[in-house]
């Protein structure tokens, strides 16, 4: 009776195998698509790109398959068929184009997990009103008036988890709480401590999520993911209707936070938005500014516990700013904006980590009509995916790419081609949160190198990446307060 069952079974994956081959040779036979493996029906080559990732070998996996194919190939990903484009021209044509040739949306299984009306699917008039909204709160001129704030919540954050000499920390953990907070207070207006640390669990789920094999199943990854988002949904909609009470009794302003300011917003009929959009855009905004943010900051601890010249730098650059200000007796010691500009070298090192090892592997577009790249047909509704690294570490661009280098982002050094260096993304969907990044990671930086010392428990801590890169062991880190010379 097994034998019987198993050997059905086998039948039937094969006969699922060759009717899949059919339909795709039946639907696309006649045209040139790139070369390439669309895998195993439905699972495609998820598998294998998933197990790269968690060893942190995504890089090598491309390459063997650039090695084969050339730099345009196809796979299939997530259930979905995708072309990678690699290389300079590829990010120009992915990036640079309009709305008329590519989409935001990315595979449906990503995009169910953030929420199908969050900005990256969002496109048309939608998209600019939605984005309009968040930039009135994103932009320069707007960010100025948080750089204290930022500040407290920093300094309240270190001297929460820091007791003492000789502490112990995980820096992951660490600042994932941390950015999550931030973004929470100054974004979102959410200061409740209980609620902060209830909707910190279910990101962290819904994150792992992001980055785990798309199937449904009780127990598994992706399905936590579902379920860590229904209870962030559930959490928000409280807050949501508090908001909207706010605003309907004058007791608050669309200028208080991101949700406030969503939930004041008209669309071109003059009709509010949907609940469901101020939902899918705070989930992905949470995302977005913390996790990243996260990373970022992770490295930074990372080379400056690995490398002393570029600490030495950094903490030379950080102490002159902490000295000026003293010697100026201005605003209690607290950061100023023009104290943020002063940290060149520091956001150069920034940088640099972001080319090396950048938080965001690549960018997925979807193709809204038939198209033609490098000689090549891109069929209409397939995904399309640029990869940051491939241009990051391309000698003709960035000299001795292996090296690490801040120098090569200073101003007088040679100038890097647009669609080049693309950490944040780059055209009309660029990244709209990098400056409050930014603003968070030297704030961050500047308090951690000017009041303490800090030395990696295991020193040869090997990276992962669950979507982002993390060093596998959560990056342990024995730490405290610096002596004053």
């Amino acid at each position: 009776m097994e034998m019987s069952l198993i050997a059905l079974a086998a039948i039937t994956l094969v006969y699922i195998l060759f009717l899949f081959k059919f339909l795709i040779k039946k639907n696309h036979g006649s045209r040139n698509l790139p070369d390439g493996s669309l895998g195993l029906p439905l699972i495609g080559e998820t598998i294998s790109y998933l197990r790269a990732n968690k060893k942190d070998q995504a890089i090598q996996w491309i390459d063997e398959r650039v090695a084969k194919y050339g730099p345009v190939f196809k796979t299939s990903l997530l259930g979905t068929p995708v072309v990678f484009i690699v290389g300079l021209a590829g990010n120009k044509f992915l990036l640079g184009s309009g709305e008329d040739v590519f989409a935001t949306e990315r595979p449906k299984r990503i995009a169910d997990l953030q929420g199908e009306n969050n900005i990256f699917e969002l496109s048309g008039s939608r998209y600019r009103l939605i984005k309009r909204a968040m930039l009135s709160f994103l932009k320069p001129e707007s960010l100025q008036n948080y750089v204290k704030r930022m500040d407290d919540l920093v300094t309240d954050s270190l001297s929460k988890e820091i007791k003492g000499t000789d502490t112990e920390i995980k820096t992951v953990s660490f600042m994932k709480k941390l950015t999550f907070n931030v973004a929470c207070d100054i974004l979102f207006g959410i200061h409740d401590e209980a609620t902060k640390e209830a909707f910190l669990d279910d990101f962290h789920i819904l994150f792992d999520a992001l980055g785990s094999f798309p199937i449904k199943f009780p127990g598994s990854a992706y399905s936590k993911g579902f379920e860590a988002r229904a209870r962030i949904n559930d959490r928000f909609l409280p807050i949501l209707t508090k908001k909207r009470e706010g605003l309907s009794s004058g007791n608050s302003s669309p200028t208080d936070d991101v949700v406030s300011c969503l939930l004041a917003l008209k669309d071109e009929n003059e009709e509010p938005i949907s609940e469901q959009v101020v939902v899918d855009n705070f989930t992905l905004l949470i995302i977005a500014s913390h996790d990243t943010t996260a990373t970022l900051l992770s490295l930074m601890v990372w080379k400056l516990a690995q490398d002393k010249k570029i600490h030495a730098e950094v903490l030379k650059e950080q102490m002159d700013i902490l000295r000026e200000k003293e010697a100026a007796k201005e605003g209690e010691g607290k950061l100023t904006w023009a104290d943020i500009q002063k940290m060149k070298y520091t956001w150069q090192v920034a940088q640099e980590l972001m080319r090396m090892i950048p938080p965001i592997f690549g960018t997925f577009r979807k193709a809204v009509k038939d198209l033609n790249f490098g000689g090549y047909d891109i069929p209409k509704g397939w995904q399309v995916y640029s990869v940051s690294y491939a241009t990051h570490m391309e000698k003709d661009i960035f000299s001795n790419p292996t090296e690490f280098d801040p120098s090569r982002f200073d101003k007088s050094s040679k100038p890097i081609p647009p669609y080049a260096y693309i950490p944040f993304g780059a055209g009309l969907h660029s990244c709209i949160g990098n400056e409050f990044a930014r603003i968070e990671a030297l704030t961050t930086i500047h308090k951690l190198v000017t009041k303490f010392e800090w030395s990696q428990v295991y020193p040869d801590e090997k990276f992962t990446r669950k979507a982002m890169p993390y060093p596998t062991m959560g990056l342990p880190i024995k730490i405290q307060p610096r002596i004053s010379p």
